[in-house]
């Protein structure tokens, strides 16, 4: 069988692949029009996020058993189109779950020990201290909404800060060691920083806006390391201008463009909401790294291998 790979990845998938006994093509340039004519050809397909697989695209992969994301979702593909095709869709979470669990946390210290600034300040021959005197994370209560692989990696990187997690999923009975499941009632009630670990689907589109933001009893701080578009920027910057939210940790935005390689088309201005978050002391920013390490690249490389070994027999 023939795998086509439409995106780059660690050299560990095609060896595996191969091992397994496919045969392997990289074609990482022709336009998805062009793709979309030779798919017929292949019975896998390999993505990371260069573009969207619509219905269009898979009815064109007439032989296909299965299409492998290198990355934790697949908002990018019709899923419900792939099932009725009866295509196997296989994403890697486990692979990058624990970058994203310490990456939460790197933000999350560097924000509550004003690292960032404090580094600029120091190479710019300013030293100050008492205006940089940090808050401690021990003795804070985290509270994260999702509990799936990467809810659980964050808390299990904080098992060890003193600190109280608890989480709000859909999906019942997940409490364990690192954290406790709770109504969103009290998730509003005691959270001190919260954490976003969720996919993007239709209800979670949106779902961080004033609304709910407000409902929090107290000034919070914020971190998103999962999708952009969960959040609603301009209701994210009107909480920190009023203090409601403390600081934001943002490692995605909703402006990224469905590849997460460009955020932003050179010919559009930089939104207001984006320009407050690039100028203000309250935000730390990275460019949808969290996941991104040297390690996660293999894992995630494997994790795909795994799971085609497990649906291909």
């Amino acid at each position: 069988m023939k795998v086509l790979f439409i995106d780059t990845t660690h050299i560990t998938l095609a060896n595996g692949l191969e091992q397994l006994g496919f045969e392997t093509e990289l074609d990482n340039v022709s336009l998805k029009e062009e793709i979309e004519k030779k798919l017929h050809n292949y019975q896998g397909v390999v993505i990371r996020s260069r573009f969207k697989i619509d219905k269009q695209f898979l009815n064109a992969g007439k032989h296909l058993k299965f299409i492998g994301r290198v990355g934790a979702g697949l908002e990018n593909i019709d899923i419900e189109h792939a099932e009725k095709l009866g295509i196997n869709l296989l994403s890697a979470p486990e692979g990058n779950r624990n970058a994203v669990g310490e990456h939460a946390l790197a933000m999350l210290l560097s924000m509550f020990n004003n690292l960032n600034r404090a580094d600029i300040q120091v190479r710019n021959g300013v030293w100050i201290r008492e205006g940089n005197r940090g808050v401690e994370l021990r003795g804070k209560t985290v509270g994260l909404i999702g509990y799936g692989n990467m809810g659980n990696a964050f808390s299990r990187v904080l098992s060890g800060m003193g600190v109280n997690v608890i989480f709000h999923d859909l999906k019942l009975g997940l409490s364990n060691k690192n954290g406790t499941q709770v109504e969103l009632a009290e998730l509003f009630e005691k959270t001190d920083v919260l954490s976003i670990h969720t996919p993007l689907t239709e209800l979670t589109n949106g779902m961080i806006n004033s609304s709910f933001l407000s409902k929090f009893s107290k000034n919070i701080y914020f971190v998103n390391t999962a999708r952009g578009p969960i959040t609603v920027t301009e209701d994210l910057v009107e909480m920190l201008k009023s203090g409601k939210v403390l600081g934001a940790c943002l490692d995605v935005l909703e402006y990224e463009k469905t590849s997460f390689e460009n955020m932003f088309s050179e010919k559009n201005k930089l939104p207001d909401a984006f320009q407050y978050l690039i100028s203000s002391d309250k935000t730390i920013l990275s460019p949808h790294i969290a996941g991104w390490t040297q390690e996660s690249n293999v894992k995630m490389a494997q994790t795909i291998v795994d799971k085609v070994k497990n649906v291909i027999g």
